[in-house]
């Protein structure tokens, strides 16, 4: 079988530290926001519960992983892995804003969470995305 696509598949490498390094960082921006929006006096209550500020950078990097095991999936299979992956986790993140706004939560507190989410895709996504070919 002849391979179709028109790029050469990336080394994992250097998709693999980007990704890292973008997880990382979106991990300490979510921590941020939400520290932030704490300290304006947003409650981090979901369910009763408080959410730790731990807890924003786990899940953080748990799903910039995700994303980076998508974006190397894509960066093999896919005929436009950019265009895939950019789609996908665009799609995904809209997805992700589901459980904030059903959570037992205040407004202001599914907003923040809301932002969280959208600003760790803006800091991954286009991080990744960059690693990808067109």
């Amino acid at each position: 079988m002849t391979d179709t696509r028109t790029h050469a598949a990336p080394t994992v490498l250097p998709l693999v530290a980007t990704g890292l390094v973008a997880a990382v960082g979106a991990a300490a921006a979510t921590v941020a926001v939400a520290a932030a929006g704490h300290a304006a006096g947003i409650s981090l209550d979901v369910s009763g519960a408080p959410i730790p500020l731990a807890g924003f950078a786990t899940m953080t990097v748990i799903c910039a992983i995700a994303g980076l095991v998508l974006a190397a999936v894509l960066s093999r299979v896919a005929r436009h892995p950019r265009t895939a992956f950019v789609r996908s986790t665009v799609v995904l993140t809209v997805v992700s804003l589901g459980p904030d706004l059903l959570a037992q939560a205040t407004p202001a507190t599914k907003m923040l969470l809301m932002l969280t989410h959208l600003v760790a895709a803006a800091i991954v996504i286009p991080a990744v995305a960059r690693r990808l070919a067109h």
